[in-house]
């Protein structure tokens, strides 16, 4: 059942959890994240970012992942993920998405103060709840690089939440967007500041790769969303290697079902961290 990212985000705060959420630019993500979050009977979010529109675009995917949340026999939240225009924010709300994030974390603090608010009157026309982030990642979204890491600073953070009304805040603590080179560093005890001062749900971006002892230290301290794409989809990619590399493979289909078993896998063990199983 599709659900909103509000009600989910408080579910995720009742049991002290996080709700992994899953960038899912084409259905085999889409199928190997519903499977594995109903096998495991645990709510999920299935996420849309705006990079991927050239692979994947909006209006193709977008009713895709509404209608199998709809589908879905658990809570299912449509998400836009690192959204930075409104007239695309304004297309996902119109298809049905149940949760938005607006990203203006790279421009200055007053210009995205003042877009996130725009953002957020814009989803409350739709019931509509709104992740917004502050600080800047070691990478961007896909990948590529930035100038470095800008931690989120919490003084800044209580005043950004209090004058926009976000929902959910995603700050920057040592975490990077894409596959990791080396071992990330992560400054949890910010996150528990952040939360305490901020009483948010805090979103951790640059999920993937991230140690099981991170992750439940994080949780711990107050994040309720987990991001993570990159090493879900890397493990569809070495599946299809490794087929490939046994066999003389004829059909599409045939690695399009290698890749989405393999992600399934990936996602289920993320999820039962996640959940604290």
């Amino acid at each position: 059942m599709i659900v909103g990212l509000r009600d989910i985000l408080k579910t995720a705060e009742e049991k002290k959890c996080a709700i992994g959420a899953f960038n899912t630019p084409d259905l085999e993500c889409v199928n190997a994240v519903l499977d594995a979050a109903q096998a495991l009977n645990v709510p999920v979010i299935l996420a849309h970012a705006q990079l991927h529109e050239e692979i994947s675009p909006l209006r193709k995917i977008g009713p895709v992942m509404v209608q199998a949340a709809k589908a879905a026999g658990i809570p299912v939240c449509v998400h836009l993920d690192h959204c930075e225009s409104f007239d695309y924010m304004k297309e996902a709300l119109d298809l049905g998405f149940t949760g938005v994030m607006y990203d203006g974390s790279l421009l200055p603090y007053e210009e995205n103060l003042a877009n996130t608010k725009k953002a957020v009157a814009l989803a409350k026309a739709y019931g509509c709840a709104v992740e917004a982030e502050l600080g800047a990642l070691a990478s961007r979204e896909g990948g590529s690089a930035s100038s470095g890491p800008v931690y989120t600073d919490p003084e800044q953070a209580v005043a950004f939440c209090a004058e926009t009304g976000i929902d959910a805040l995603a700050p920057s603590f040592g975490t990077a967007h894409g596959i990791y080179k080396s071992k990330p560093v992560l400054d949890l005890e910010l996150v528990k500041v952040l939360s305490e001062r901020t009483r948010l749900p805090l979103v951790m971006h640059g999920g993937s790769g991230v140690s099981p002892e991170d992750y439940r230290k994080g949780i711990q301290n107050g994040l309720r969303k987990i991001n993570y794409y990159s090493y879900m989809s890397k493990a569809g990619t070495s599946a299809v290697k490794e087929l490939l590399a046994k066999e003389d493979v004829t059909f599409f289909h045939d690695l399009a079902l290698a890749a989405q078993k393999a992600m399934q896998a990936d996602a289920d063990k993320a999820m039962r961290i996640f959940a604290g199983m």
